[in-house]
């Protein structure tokens, strides 16, 4: 049996997919993105990978978010990316958005991570090559270097820009004044800074705390969340344990050690809360960062369709009354 081409949905944008800009740019971005961080790699069937990113694309999810090394293994979710560009998706690629990162472990040597013009510049290169593409919409110094000048990581942004292998910029996991200096930089530079990704969720408000959310308001870039989920904590998989085949039972990033009995009190009384709303745990998760009109976007991992269809649920209602966010609130603090 041979599969029919690929031909999205002619409604994907009725789907109930909402957009929002993207600081002070000319960016929409869809509420949702889907990331390649897990199951997108060598190891996952390829056409797991090929339906998850059809549904969401049939949804109106254009954003798709990867990094040098998503996988597992290194390089190989951008090379799966590239066979559904080359299959599927170069008829639409004017629709996409994608975006890509470098800054963590790629390959050995000195040259294979942090933040100099030689790695940022090598790794870029290497990405369009695996996911078949002339440029990425979107591409990321992926952490703060604290080593290399950060005039040489925002110059060479800059240059990526201006050789139009990137018509955007941002930075993620970089302390406030650091951010601040990109954002002075690139702005003088006629280059701004799109976005920032940080992780943000009701478990991890770092964000908040350390006025990153406010800074980028303030600055103009979009924000976008990751690991909404709290890497699958606020999925509602760890309610009655740990499951044998669930992430926190293979213990690479998520380790059991995170389930303590007052984190798994909490979950319990978070999913009480979100069963009055009438949304399960995740939806209510990925609400509450949209609740906020300083996030632009969150970002969703998935290992199957059905999880993607769920996380569209929470687009229904991400109002918050007041007193919900304060139990939440409160919820939250006990487990610290």
């Amino acid at each position: 049996m041979i599969n029919p081409i690929y031909s999205p949905a002619p409604g994907r944008y009725e789907s109930g997919i909402r957009f929002r800009r993207c600081g002070r740019s000319g960016i929409l971005l869809p509420e949702i993105a889907l990331g390649l961080w897990h199951n997108f790699g060598d190891v996952n069937p390829f056409a797991n990978s090929l339906e998850m990113t059809h549904y969401a694309f049939d949804h109106g999810i254009v954003h798709f978010d990867l990094a040098n090394n998503y996988g597992p293994s290194y390089g190989s979710a951008e090379e799966t990316f590239g066979q559904i560009m080359k299959k599927s998706f170069a008829p639409y690629r004017d629709e996409l958005f994608i975006s890509s990162k470098a800054g963590y472990d790629m390959w050995p040597g000195p040259y294979g991570e942090w933040g100099s013009r030689k790695y940022l510049m090598a790794s870029l290169d290497q990405s369009l090559k695996r996911m078949n593409l002339d440029y990425v919409d979107l591409f990321y110094s992926h952490r703060f270097d604290p080593k290399t000048p950060l005039e040489e990581t925002m110059q060479a942004l800059v240059d990526i820009v201006r050789a139009g292998k990137a018509l955007y910029v941002g930075i993620s996991n970089y302390p406030e004044e650091a951010a601040a200096f990109a954002y002075r930089y690139l702005k003088d530079r006629d280059v701004p800074c799109l976005i920032y990704q940080g992780r943000y969720n009701m478990l991890n408000r770092e964000p908040e705390t350390e006025g990153i959310l406010d800074q980028a308001k303030e600055g103009g870039v979009g924000f976008i969340a990751f690991s909404p989920l709290a890497q699958g904590l606020l999925t509602g998989r760890y309610l009655d344990g740990i499951p044998a085949d669930s992430r926190m039972a293979k213990g690479k990033f998520l380790k059991p050690s995170a389930l303590t009995p007052q984190m798994h009190a909490a979950l319990v009384k978070l999913s009480e809360v979100a069963a009055r709303r009438g949304q399960t745990l995740a939806e209510m998760a990925l609400a509450w960062c949209l609740k906020d009109d300083r996030v632009t976007s969150v970002i969703v991992g998935a290992s199957r369709v059905s999880q993607l269809e769920d996380d569209f649920k929470a687009l229904e209602n991400v109002s918050f009354t007041a007193e919900e966010l304060a139990e939440i609130d409160g919820i939250v603090a006990s487990t610290r």
